[in-house]
């Protein structure tokens, strides 16, 4: 303790992950030479029938995974040493940090629901308690959007381990492969299925992760690359085995295309830079849960990886961006910055050309593979249609943010000081860059025991090169044209509202749902709480008796007039009634 003393709590947590990381590596490696899968367990208690265990499945799968996440986490924390410098509560920011890292380790390698749940509902938590990092309106209100969608899945992964307990056992792992035709099972997967659509954002759960930008921006790399958003991925793959020939895994494909498809054409009216790339994180989540109910698991889990790289990577050249632009966000300011940051300049491009799917980098590998899957598959064209359109799409926003970043001219202030001296963020971003790169080559070698040979024809093979440059002539098109006009020759207003609105999704999961609720709350109060509740009981009560007491009040003026006054009544009452007798 007294070595780490003189570090920062950054270094030591940067030093411990990265180390991590190379463990498992290491191990991932021979586990994947030997096939080997270990199972760990531990009785915890035993009530009758039914025993509560702890359970570590540690096979090449988890430990790669686990691998990447403590690699971009470890480069993540160590951007922050820069990034988060002016924040009093820094080391506050990396325990949370640090927390949600460990929630998404302890979610890899369970292969037992209760503690999935334990990871799950961890990640949940942690990630309201970072996206209302910075105390405002507007991040409480993506906090509260982000931790009650959330929540949603976590209801479902109860229900799961309700129903499991008809099995004896919460390891899932055991009884996937023979259980497939059970009613029960069928049931557990669609609540499974479920889970992951709110944790990965599908619609219609989308509008929770751009909102979710409110996050600092080191959490949006972490979030946005490898740990929230993959859960309900993750979970998926592991519980493939089951789904495979469920109906409702063709619904999930269904949406899958069409939240990609929505986050594409979205990204391309906004003018926020994270939440462009928020966007492009929810296109790709589209992208991996669709293959994914197509039944190719490990082309998910690969393009899962690959893109975590260059996405985290993205969010830090962004930071840094808005870091240099006193944390101005709008595209439309930006411009020309090339000149002045040529190093960010280079990761922020190589890190969108990965994302596009230019050969041969890390995203070129994943995303050709699954491409080439979907035209080898047997599936209708609505499906082959939005796959390519929404690779062009891709294409469309990522030139678009480039002529906007990058070759327009700057738009912000007439003195301004643009520096890429950072060092401790260029050396994070650095260890992305490379990874960026090679990562698609080396996981495509090194996961796949015989490689994919796919025979298509010219065309078809060529295909995702064709829709991808005409994605890139659409966005420098679009740069160079005003809104209003690309409106007034290709949209109407409100169609365009739609689009720009992810469909009206935001609206739909916030307003929509709460404000019939609201509002009959309204009038309940007004006409019963403020209204007749009011004048029948405690209101009421008190004009009833300040009347009486002010009438009672005159009886007791000790004035004569009232006192002969009412003798003479009270002696006419009486005789009145002795007459009538």
């Amino acid at each position: 303790m007294i070595f780490f003393k003189n570090y920062s709590i950054c270094f030591i947590s940067f030093i411990f992950l990265f180390l991590f990381s190379g463990l498992n590596f290491i191990l991932m490696i021979i586990f994947i030479m030997n096939d080997l899968v270990y199972f760990f367990e531990w009785e915890i208690i035993s009530l009758n029938s039914v025993s509560v265990v702890m359970s570590i499945l540690l096979d090449w799968m988890s430990l790669l995974f686990m691998m990447f996440v403590c690699l971009i986490s470890s480069v993540v924390i160590y951007y922050s040493k820069s990034y988060m410098q002016s924040e009093l509560n820094l080391n506050r920011f990396i325990i949370l940090v640090l927390l949600f890292v460990f929630s998404m380790i302890l979610l890899i390698i369970s292969p037992n629901m209760i503690s999935i749940l334990l990871g799950w509902d961890g990640l949940g938590l942690v990630s309201y308690c970072l996206v209302i990092y910075y105390q405002n309106l507007k991040s409480y209100n993506a906090g509260m959007l982000t931790a009650l969608t959330n929540r949603i899945g976590d209801v479902f992964i109860l229900m799961v381990i309700s129903w499991m307990l008809n099995y004896g056992s919460w390891n899932y792992i055991f009884y996937l492969e023979f259980m497939k035709n059970d009613f029960m099972m069928e049931i557990i997967g669609i609540m499974i299925i479920l889970a992951a659509m709110t944790k990965s954002a599908q619609i219609p759960f989308s509008s929770w992760l751009p909102a979710a930008m409110a996050a600092p921006t080191p959490v949006s790399a972490l979030v946005h690359s490898s740990t929230l958003v993959t859960a309900g991925v993750y979970l998926l793959i592991r519980f493939n085995m089951l789904l495979i020939n469920m109906f409702f895994f063709k619904i999930l494909l269904l949406l899958s295309i069409l939240t990609m498809f929505m986050a594409g054409i979205s990204a391309n009216y906004e003018f926020d830079l994270k939440k462009i790339i928020a966007l492009s994180t929810l296109s790709q989540l589209g992208l991996m849960m669709s293959i994914l109910s197509m039944g190719f698991p490990d082309l998910a889990f690969f393009h899962l990886l690959t893109h975590a790289m260059f996405k985290a990577m993205l969010f830090m050249c962004a930071g840094v961006v808005i870091h240099m632009m006193n944390d101005i966000q709008d595209i439309r300011y930006m411009g020309g910055i090339s000149m002045f940051i040529p190093m960010t300049s280079l990761c922020l491009n190589i890190s969108n050309m990965a994302l596009c799917g230019i050969p041969f980098l890390a995203g070129f590998y994943s995303k050709d593979l699954i491409l080439e899957m979907v035209s080898f598959s047997n599936l209708n064209f609505l499906v082959f249609f939005f796959y390519y359109i929404s690779t062009g799409l891709t294409m469309f926003y990522t030139f678009r943010l480039i002529m906007y970043t990058m070759i327009m001219d700057f738009n912000l202030m007439v003195i301004y000081n643009l520096y890429d001296e950072d060092f401790i963020m260029l050396k994070s971003m650095m260890v992305l860059l490379f990874m960026s790169v090679i990562s698609g080559s080396f996981l495509s070698w090194m996961i796949f025991s015989y490689p994919y040979m796919i025979y298509l024809p010219f065309n078809m093979k060529m295909m995702v090169i064709y829709v991808s440059l005409m994605g890139a002539l659409f966005g420098y098109l679009i740069s160079n044209m005003n809104i209003y006009s690309m409106n007034k020759f290709l949209l109407t207003y409100k169609m365009s509202n739609f689009l720009c609105m992810m469909w009206f999704m935001p609206s739909l999961s916030t307003y929509g749902i709460t404000f019939y609720f609201l509002n009959l709350g309204q009038n309940l109060m007004k006409n019963i709480d403020l209204g007749w509740s009011e004048m029948y009981s405690g209101q009421g009560m008190m004009n009833i008796m300040k009347n009486y007491s002010v009438f009672y009040n005159i009886f007791q003026m000790n004035n004569l007039k009232i006192y002969l006054f009412s003798f003479i009544l009270w002696m006419f009452i009486i005789m009145m009634i002795l007459l009538f007798i």
